[in-house]
C-alpha cells in the first residue's frame, strides 16, 4: 500500500495511456467500421454486399467493383428491396465515411446487424490502390 501512495502518479499515468492505447480498438468495436482490407476480407470470406450510399451521379463517376447504388436519403425505403437477406455483413460506403457512418445506424434501424462502415470511404479505398470501376 505504501508503494501506491509514493508512487500514485506514476500509476494514473500508467492507466491513463493504457487507456489511450485501447480507445481505438473500443472506438472501432462500437463504431462498425473497418478498414478497406478489412471489407476485401469480408467481401471474398463471408460474401458482404457492398451498398454505396452516394448520389448517383456521384456513383457513376467511380465506385468499388459491385458495389450496388442506394442514396442515403433513400436508404430507408430502397435497402430491403436491394439487399434481402439481413444476415450477411453490409458494407457501406461513401466518398470519406461519414455519410456511411450514419447509413451504418439506419441500416441497424433495419435488422441488418452485420452493418459496417468502411473508413475513409472510396478514397481509402483508392488510396489502397482497390479496383475502381465506372458505371
Amino acid at each position: 500500500m505504501e508503494f501506491v501512495t509514493a508512487n500514485w502518479m506514476l500509476i494514473l499515468m500508467a492507466l491513463t495511456s493504457g487507456g489511450m492505447l485501447a480507445w481505438p480498438m473500443l472506438r472501432g468495436a462500437g463504431g462498425g467500421t473497418l478498414t478497406a482490407q478489412g471489407a476485401v476480407q469480408l467481401i471474398n470470406r463471408e460474401r458482404a454486399v457492398l451498398v454505396d450510399v452516394r448520389e448517383p451521379e456521384e456513383f457513376a463517376g467511380g465506385h468499388m467493383i459491385g458495389a450496388k447504388n442506394v442514396p442515403l436519403n433513400l436508404l430507408e425505403e430502397k435497402l430491403a428491396g436491394t439487399v434481402k437477406n439481413k444476415n450477411v455483413p453490409l458494407l457501406l460506403v461513401c466518398a470519406t465515411g461519414a455519410r456511411a457512418q450514419r447509413a451504418v445506424a439506419t441500416a441497424k434501424k433495419l435488422g441488418y446487424e452485420q452493418a459496417q462502415a468502411v473508413a475513409g470511404g472510396l478514397k481509402a479505398w483508392k488510396e489502397a490502390n482497390l479496383p475502381v470501376e465506372k458505371a
